[in-house]
């Protein structure tokens, strides 16, 4: 994915100027920012959500996203939520989602209405439909917020396995304490990308 020049701004409050960022094959890379600094802006014109004001964003290949407010039907169960995108998708089956279910230790969960599922429960079944139909990129946006601590190390797993699978992880945080465990990292501030040492260094 690469995104170049990207201009955004509501009304007079500029949020990106002529931002550019490339996430290469097989990185774990992170923005992060203050609140309000528009990284929830940057991941919704990368997703294609949002049309920038100027600027180009290509993707090469599918990818998933998963905004930082669950986006689910409460009267809806799990495995409706699974079936719907399955769909969307043109999957054959559930296999994928059922993998990362495991992972994320909700495979109970399927009938259960997602009005009745706890915040983080809600937030594994936005990031499991967002990772079923296996993307070349993912952009995340806070993807364990609700998470318990278990859960969280169990995220950490499942990003590092799909790095170095090849895909590409973007997560965009107002915490930089994760900071140790990404490839690349960027700063938003602003409205400029500016990049970080790399998590090795």
């Amino acid at each position: 994915m690469e995104a170049t020049n990207l201009h955004h701004r509501y009304g007079r409050r500029t949020v990106l100027r002529g931002l550019d960022i490339r996430l290469h094959s097989g990185a774990l890379a992170g923005v992060v920012g203050e609140n309000g600094a528009g990284k929830s802006t940057l991941l919704k014109i990368l997703s294609g959500e949002l049309r920038p004001d100027r600027g180009t964003v290509h993707h090469n290949g599918g990818f998933g996203y998963c905004p930082q407010t669950v986006v689910l039907n409460g009267s809806l169960t799990v495995r409706h939520h699974l079936e719907l995108f399955r769909t969307a998708y043109g999957l054959p089956d559930f296999h994928r989602a059922r993998e990362i279910m495991e992972c994320l230790h909700f495979a109970d969960c399927l009938d259960e209405r997602a009005a009745v599922l706890s915040g983080g429960t809600q937030q594994k079944l936005n990031l499991t439909l967002a990772l079923m139909h296996d993307p070349q990129t993912l952009l995340l946006d806070e993807p364990y917020q609700g998470f318990d601590w278990d859960t969280y190390l169990c995220f950490w797993d499942l990003a590092n396995q799909l790095r170095d699978a090849g895909r590409s992880v973007l997560v965009v945080s107002h915490l930089a304490h994760d900071t140790d465990r990404l490839d690349e990292l960027w700063y938003l501030d602003e409205g400029v990308l500016r990049a970080q040492r790399e998590a090795s260094e």
